[in-house]
């Protein structure tokens, strides 16, 4: 939220024949100068950074910003030389005063552009140097008026200023950086992307909408939307930007999962049970044909107590057959992720050196029409190889290093779980570690 907007010049003789910076207009009046008669304390001392708002030539022409204690003030100073001035210069700047923990880079460039239209104004007609108003009257200080109150209350304002021109300003909120997106996350819509499509989208965008539903990761949507990978990753991530979708894991049997700190959390609030409750339990469940069969929030934290290291999604529900078969195991797993209570404990390769590697009839066949014939019986023997000896084992190979988890391994090999985990035993000497 804006504070202040305010106008100063250099050398006005009209107002004070003293040469020096001057705050000509500014709204609140007495926010950053006050008079003598006023009792109210400004937000900032003028005197004391007025050369930072009206500073040398050489300064000018720059978005300069700075906090004092409590504020952060933003201008863009303008340095006009021509001989028609006095001193041979007009020098100005119109800023803005925000709280100093306001995120401030919308705001910078409303003044970028707010100092380019009134410089090409200036320079036009003498638009700001010709008006003799006094301080707080006339058209200049109008317009800081209209630009607070439509900033603060509509974060947009369009001002006509003459018969060919118009100040059109919006303020665009400002988002931190999306998370780090990887080929196996699977994104998550929080709003109804279908109401908010337009036909005149982006075509990869269009494309990727309907196959975002929760299930499916980003490089299967690439596959399922027939779209370039990258694209697909960068409408995502603009997706991710404005805050309308999060991410989660591959969800499968064999994932395990724990309580983090916040599980606490979860245990005391009532209100959050029942929204587990609600979105965990299965049609027939929320038709509430039984009392018995009703999901209760002392259930649902018991069961996210048991889940813990070393404990897959399958054993843990084959633990409590009785219990899960009145929850959707997905959203379960689901709704503690999203709420930070849960986390997922990923596995990850780690093989130490070129070991003795097992020939597995399920891949590494010879070619047709060689000796080995696919009709032949199958041997099982060892080779010693070397990590780049072969395609397949230099392509898995290239993720045993302890930093590519199975979710990852399994997205960008298009393998399943179950034969990664074939393929690992063939290496002999890998290690898998859980964090």
């Amino acid at each position: 939220m804006i504070k202040a907007i305010f106008f100063s010049v250099f050398d006005v003789s009209q107002v004070d024949p003293t040469p020096g910076p001057k705050v000509l207009h500014q709204v609140p009046a007495d926010s950053v100068t006050s008079s003598a008669s006023s009792t109210s304390s400004t937000l900032f001392h003028f005197p004391t950074y007025s050369h930072y708002l009206i500073p040398r030539p050489d300064l000018c022409s720059r978005l300069i910003t700075f906090t004092t204690r409590t504020h952060r003030i933003l201008s863009h100073p303008i340095c006009l030389p021509s001989s028609s001035y006095p001193r041979n210069a007009y020098t100005f700047s119109f800023a803005l005063v925000l709280a100093a923990t306001t995120p401030f880079a919308s705001y910078a460039t409303v003044t970028l552009k707010l100092a380019s239209l009134l410089k090409t104004l200036e320079e036009q007609s003498r638009f700001l140097s010709g008006d003799l108003s006094a301080p707080n009257t006339g058209k200049i200080y109008a317009l800081c008026e209209i630009l607070l109150e439509d900033l603060n209350n509509y974060s947009e304002s369009m001002i006509p200023i003459d018969d060919t021109n118009t100040l059109n300003i919006k303020l665009f909120p400002s988002y931190p950086p999306p998370p780090p997106l990887f080929s196996y996350h699977v994104p998550l819509s929080t709003v109804d992307l279908a109401a908010l499509t337009d036909p005149n989208w982006d075509l990869t965008m269009l494309r990727v909408l309907p196959h975002i539903d929760g299930v499916n990761s980003v490089k299967q949507i690439a596959l399922l939307a027939d779209a370039d990978y990258k694209l697909v990753r960068k409408a995502i991530e603009h997706l991710l930007y404005h805050g309308c979708l999060l991410l989660l894991d591959i969800f499968s049997f064999g994932a395990i999962y724990a309580p983090t700190a916040e599980i606490g959390t979860f245990v005391g609030d009532k209100e959050m049970q029942e929204e587990c409750a609600q979105y965990v339990a299965l049609p027939f469940v929320r038709l509430g044909r039984a009392e018995e069969e009703t999901v209760t929030g002392t259930q649902l934290v018991e069961l996210y107590l048991r889940l813990r290291q070393g404990l897959t999604v399958k054993s843990f529900c084959m633990e409590h057959e009785e219990s899960m078969k009145r929850i959707d195991v997905r959203r379960f797993i689901t709704f503690g992720v999203i709420k930070g209570f849960l986390y997922r404990v990923h596995r990850y390769a780690i093989v130490a050196s070129p070991k003795r590697v097992r020939k597995l009839d399920t891949g590494w066949r010879q070619k047709p029409g060689s000796v080995e014939a696919e009709d032949m019986p199958r041997q099982e023997e060892y080779v010693d190889v070397d990590i780049g000896s072969s395609s397949r084992m230099s392509e898995l190979g290239k993720y045993l290093d302890g930093r590519h988890c199975f979710d990852k391994i399994c997205t960008e090999l298009m393998i399943s779980e179950k034969e990664l985990m074939v393929r690992l035993k063939a290496w002999g000497d890998v290690q898998i570690i859980c964090r």
